[in-house]
């Protein structure tokens, strides 16, 4: 599984890999979910159980505002804090513009392609790189804290739990391992060793890191000490390769079996399954209050019930769908390879808006105060949202 469309990704621009991954902050086990402000977007997916709902709305028509112009694509997921936008590119730089103007304020560099997404969390920017690193970068300057070498390339995002011991920080590696760090210090607290690569981010819920990999497993472990809490088998086939997203003790996602499955974290058990067709899920879903979307390789997005996985309806693109849709009210925007960006309707999923941008979009959209920011093969960082209205002069 060398290739593209396999798991392990080369370090080339023709057989890049995807980034799908996932971040989100807990408080220590038995407190309440640390969330972020309606303004910002700072993990993988928005918050920590990865379930890519955005709060506000986005407008009917909406406008280009600018776009960054990087040197090589971006798959890796935007994420926004305080009015930047963080981001990496197959450029090999970690790159900071403003949210408002596209201007760039720094790029921190690296020695390999960047395809994970950000994660930013008190004033530190947490990313993997293609090099076998992972770096804390500072959020304000671009400087480097500190860096930990892994065994492999890290394609997925990180998430982060507060304890009473301090901030700590968690992600996968392609060397099969989840790491836990010392937010502060870089210092590798403990590894949990899985048996294949870890590619997408670890959702964080009630203190636990929950994952599936490409062992086609699905894992629950401690923050805390890195101690495996369960395990389950998906069986022979059923890669992991995107992220999960927790919602309410439950925990959904696709794999290589070609199914996109929903268990229950209390009894391990299948809940529903949703698939059969002849191609694989590796995007990550979107879980509203009765619906969940997401793509498929089948050239789809696909929405199905909450509670029963029953088909509600799919809208047919031109290429596969391996970036992550995001629900902002009662509309879905995601991108497609077809190089289009989307917004249709989630009550029945009719075209609202698109934009062709030419090339493969493998990013998945952040989605901030009714703006849209999401990257593309074209190497540039679009800005979508309501043109900002024009102020007359003595007015």
């Amino acid at each position: 599984m060398t290739m593209r469309d396999g798991f392990k990704r080369i370090g080339a621009a023709s057989m890049r890999g995807l980034a799908l991954v996932l971040a989100g902050a807990l408080c220590a086990a038995g407190a309440n979910v640390e969330r972020a402000e309606a303004d910002d977007w700072p993990i993988f997916r928005g918050e920590p159980g990865l379930d890519g709902i955005a709060t506000g709305e986005l407008p009917d028509k909406p406008e280009l505002l600018w776009t960054f112009e990087a040197k090589g694509a971006i798959v890796s997921s935007p994420v926004v804090v305080a009015g930047r936008v963080y981001f990496g590119g197959d450029d090999g730089k970690l790159h900071c513009v403003d949210a408002v103007t596209g201007k760039q304020l720094w790029a921190f560099e690296t020695l390999d392609m960047i395809e994970a997404p950000p994660l930013v969390v008190d004033g530190t920017v947490y990313i993997g790189s293609s090099d076998f690193f992972f770096y804390a970068v500072d959020a304000s300057t671009g400087e480097l804290r500190w860096k930990h070498e892994t065994d492999d390339r890290v394609l997925g995002g990180a998430n982060y739990v507060r304890t009473d011991a301090g901030l700590r920080i968690v992600v996968g590696s392609y060397d099969s391992k989840l790491y836990g760090f010392d937010a502060a210090t870089g210092e590798n607290l403990w590894t949990y060793a899985t048996d294949n690569y870890v590619n997408g981010t670890p959702a964080v819920v009630d203190g636990k890191a929950i994952f599936g990999g490409c062992d086609a497993v699905l894992h629950v472990v401690s923050v805390a000490n890195g101690e495996g809490s369960s395990r389950v088998e998906l069986g022979d086939g059923c890669h992991v390769a995107g992220s999960v997203a927790v919602a309410d003790g439950r925990v959904y996602f696709g794999h290589y079996g070609n199914e996109f499955v929903c268990i229950d974290l209390a009894t391990n058990e299948t809940v529903w399954r949703y698939g059969g067709r002849r191609q694989p899920f590796f995007s990550s879903p979107a879980i509203g209050a009765k619906r969940v979307v997401f793509g498929g390789r089948d050239k789809k997005l696909h929405c199905v019930d909450r509670a029963t996985g029953e088909a509600i309806w799919t809208f047919p693109t031109r290429r596969k769908v391996d970036g992550s849709p995001v629900i902002c009210g009662d509309r879905v925007v995601f991108g497609s390879e077809d190089g289009r960006i989307y917004i249709v309707g989630l009550e029945k999923g009719d075209e609202q808006w698109t934009f062709d941008v030419g090339k493969a979009v493998i990013s998945s959209p952040a989605v901030v105060d009714g703006r849209i920011y999401i990257g593309a093969n074209d190497g540039r960082l679009y800005a979508f949202g309501a043109k900002p209205a024009e102020v007359e002069e003595g007015g």
